[in-house]
């Protein structure tokens, strides 16, 4: 593992450094950002915000691309297999690209080598939650219910080893509980299963239902972070439950194919940070409920590789329950 972090780190610092050739025709046509999931989810929707930003100092058309299932392994492999010019950039979540490539009953067609992870634009904290008039009303409740019936009390997660289903396993540890899990193929999936009451919580991040628990449509049980969110400040935080080791996130931020020139790289670093870090990107992430955290370069590459090392863990436990 470390020699591999080595080597991601080696690659990265590697396509930061600009090239003889430098990108002064790049780019001359749209470029496609691939989001590995299903549209109107929080991924999509900071996907669309950023693209939106960017394209008007990058200097061409950026448009975003959909291609959703099997946990993101879709429109991961399509990043991966992509012509590394530029012209074919990917949203990466993390740690969902981490845990696809560690499980090897999914057989990924990319490894941890596959992508240039260029600017990071979410950290987007997970949320436990359950319908607005669901009987637990604390996360206490849920815990004390799962233990008293294991495997009987259902939760949700967006996909196979997302953060979200590490988030349930990491619960289960602490709390020494058993949830019956199901695997839904994004957010949406979870509210309708949720909300016509076939599953009785769900595991996802602040930013798919923040609005749903202000309207109290659900009810937000726990953030999985060390502190409260700013979008739900009336919500505990884990690390204040008693359960300081469940921290669980998804972070989203733009990579390429492995082999796409330094110059290249560079010209969309610049652009994209330009946008992530303006005052209007602030204020259209924070309407929607996702906190920016920017990140490029070699702090970025370095947190890409921390992701896998810590996904290793949970990763394996999911697959010892199979």
């Amino acid at each position: 593992m470390l020699m591999r972090r080595r080597t991601l780190l080696a690659a990265t610092a590697a396509a930061t450094v600009a090239s003889p050739a430098m990108a002064q025709n790049y780019p001359r046509r749209a470029v496609q950002l691939v989001v590995a999931f299903p549209a109107g989810g929080s991924t999509d929707v900071g996907a669309r915000i950023l693209a939106a930003a960017a394209e008007k100092d990058l200097g061409q058309t950026i448009t975003v691309v959909n291609k959703a299932g099997a946990g993101g392994q879709i429109g991961f492999t399509e990043v991966a297999r992509a012509r590394p010019d530029g012209y074919t950039l990917g949203f990466l979540n993390l740690p969902a690209v981490n845990t696809i490539i560690l499980d090897p009953e999914r057989k990924a067609a990319f490894n941890v080598d596959s992508f240039i992870p260029i600017v990071n634009q979410v950290l987007d904290p997970g949320l436990i939650w359950v319908k607005g008039d669901s009987p637990y009303k604390t996360l206490a409740d849920l815990v004390d219910a799962a233990k008293k019936a294991p495997g009987k009390i259902s939760a949700c997660t967006t996909g196979i080893l997302s953060d979200d289903h590490l988030a349930i396993l990491m619960v289960q540890e602490v709390a020494k509980c058993e949830f019956r899990i199901v695997h839904f193929d994004g957010g949406a999936q979870q509210i309708t299963g949720v909300l016509g009451g076939h599953v009785d919580c769900a595991f996802d991040n602040v930013g798919g239902v923040f609005k749903r628990v202000q309207s109290g449509e659900v009810r937000g049980l726990a953030v999985t972070d060390v502190e409260r969110s700013k979008f739900l400040p009336q919500v505990p935080c884990t690390k204040e439950l008693g359960m300081p080791t469940v921290i669980s996130s998804s972070t989203r931020g733009v990579g390429a194919p492995k082999g796409t020139p330094a110059d290249v790289v560079k010209v969309v670093e610049t652009a994209f940070l330009k946008a992530i870090q303006s005052p209007e990107m602030l204020q259209k992430m924070d309407a929607v409920g996702l906190a920016l955290k920017p990140m490029v370069g070699a702090e970025y590459a370095k947190y890409y590789a921390d992701t896998q090392a810590q996904a290793k863990k949970y990763t394996e436990w999911a697959l010892k329950q199979r």
